[in-house]
């Protein structure tokens, strides 16, 4: 399972994002970047952040420490910004923490480079997951001690949001035109021989496993949550055939 921590403090906002998500401490000394289940779109941001995160690193590829992180809603009125208090009360419980990169760098689409392999499999993982937020105007990649590390995947897995059409869904095409790396002659047709193989029912079961239950249980679609968590085992098999 993730590893798990327990929020101490609140220390900043970063507002570069519409879901407000916040630097936080934990009980483990360590600082987070830390995702609320009360934002934006809420639990299924986190469900997709976690599951697209994995498969990123089950592909070879960089993604911060990603823990779950309890937040007690009594921390909230030590907040003077009132926006900030109501997020924190509304999200007691499990949120998602993301490790700190302190001094990483944005990824700039204009200047930074990356090999063919490298973008071919980001590329390959984003068609896989919808990615819908790693363009050139927004490409969502640090750079932290010369590696590159990929980051904000909450807007992956949109047929989640819509389980009636997620059939539809899954050979939707995806529009690479404004991806970040379209430019870095992306070797998509070796990361799909590479990597279609690596995406087993074993694997995506194993990857689903990690969302915590408690952000499965507002699902209205199925019955159990076994049952939530084999729809999207399903969806990201079916879209791989």
């Amino acid at each position: 399972m993730l590893p798990h921590v327990k929020v101490t403090r609140y220390v900043t906002p970063l507002r570069e994002g519409g879901s407000l998500p916040g630097l936080m401490e934990a009980d483990d000394l360590g600082t987070y970047v830390v995702k609320f289940r009360g934002a934006g779109q809420g639990r299924k941001a986190l469900v997709a952040e976690v599951i697209t995160g994995l498969l990123a690193r089950a592909f070879g590829l960089r993604v911060p420490d990603l823990v779950t992180a309890e937040l007690d809603p009594a921390l909230a009125p030590g907040e003077p910004d009132q926006e900030i208090q109501d997020l924190l009360r509304a999200s007691g419980g499990l949120n998602l923490g993301v490790d700190f990169l302190p001094g990483a760098l944005d990824f700039d689409t204009a200047s930074a480079r990356v090999d063919a392999g490298t973008a071919g499999r980001i590329l390959w993982l984003d068609g896989l997951v919808a990615n819908a937020d790693r363009s050139w105007r927004n490409p969502n990649m640090l750079l932290w001690h010369g590696r590159l590390f990929l980051i904000d995947h909450g807007a992956t897995l949109t047929f989640q949001h819509r389980w009636s059409s997620a059939a539809e869904a899954v050979s939707r095409p995806y529009d690479a035109a404004d991806h970040a790396l379209i430019g870095c002659r992306a070797a998509v047709e070796d990361a799909d021989r590479e990597l279609s193989a690596l995406v087993t029912a074993d694997l995506l079961r194993d990857i689903v496993a990690e969302v915590p239950a408690e952000w499965l249980a507002e699902e209205t679609e199925f019955e159990t949550g076994a049952a939530t968590r084999r729809a999207y085992a399903d969806w990201l098999l079916a879209r791989v055939a």
